[in-house]
């Protein structure tokens, strides 16, 4: 195999596993099957605030996180195409950039619906999960 086939693999297989991985995070915390934790999704001090604040962030959060995700994926498909080196660079590239606008947009409002929930108090009943 020569150097350009092994890039193109390793370009497609980075930028598409990193796409799938950002379109299940989304889908797995919007829907509340991925918890609060310390290592995936929107770990700031609103969203781990309470797990109604998580799960309202992933919710307002989940189309720009999968829109990073399908990002990720396009670009990476494009080092599969019979296309010059130059132009899978450039496509790595582009989809990079896109992949951090569109995380950033989505801890932006994420982190906004999360401050919108409201804090309980120690022994307070909460009502508004309900």
């Amino acid at each position: 195999m020569n150097d350009e086939l092994v890039s193109r693999i390793v370009l497609f297989v980075v930028m598409v596993g990193s796409g799938v991985l950002l379109w299940w995070m989304a889908r797995a915390a919007a829907s509340g099957r991925l918890k609060r934790n310390q290592f995936v999704g929107i770990r700031l001090p609103s969203t781990m605030a309470s797990e109604e604040a998580w799960l309202a962030a992933h919710i307002r959060a989940k189309r720009p996180t999968t829109l990073a995700g399908c990002a990720a994926m396009v670009s990476g498909l494009v080092a599969l195409l019979p296309v010059p080196m130059p132009v899978v660079v450039i496509s790595v590239l582009v989809g990079c950039g896109a992949i951090l606008g569109f995380t950033l947009h989505g801890a932006r409002v994420g982190t906004r619906a999360a401050a919108e929930v409201p804090h309980r108090r120690v022994g307070q009943i909460d009502t508004w999960t309900r």
